[in-house]
């Protein structure tokens, strides 16, 4: 059996941005792994998305991990943000602009 935590946390540590979801960026299976995945994608933002339905061990595991009920998980340089509506509310206040161009990663400048 391999240690899901540690896997999840070689994940984290090694991208920048990263969404723990249900599906894929090209093809959400949720619709609120799909908004983080539009917000994301209209901020233009480089992130890995991993697929939590290809493994019960992992779904389980990001849960375990970061001790949030629920998928989507965002997590900006290794710092768990949140799930969707916590995304949400922070890109509709501007915030997450800000986390993101804080931690040093780069943002599509509005249009």
């Amino acid at each position: 059996m391999t240690d899901i935590h540690a896997l999840i946390d070689s994940e984290i540590k090694s991208n920048d941005v990263i969404l723990f979801m249900k599906g894929t960026p090209q093809f959400p299976q949720c619709g609120f792994s799909g908004q983080v995945v539009q917000i994301l994608d209209h901020l233009g933002v480089t992130y890995k998305g991993i697929n939590v339905l290809e493994s019960a061990e992992m779904r389980q595991g990001i849960k375990d991990y970061s001790n949030w009920p629920t998928t989507p998980q965002l997590y900006i340089k290794g710092e768990f943000i949140g799930g969707c509506d916590i995304v949400r509310e922070m890109f509709q206040a501007g915030e997450l602009q800000t986390q993101l161009e804080t931690s040093g990663v780069a943002v599509k400048s509005a249009s």
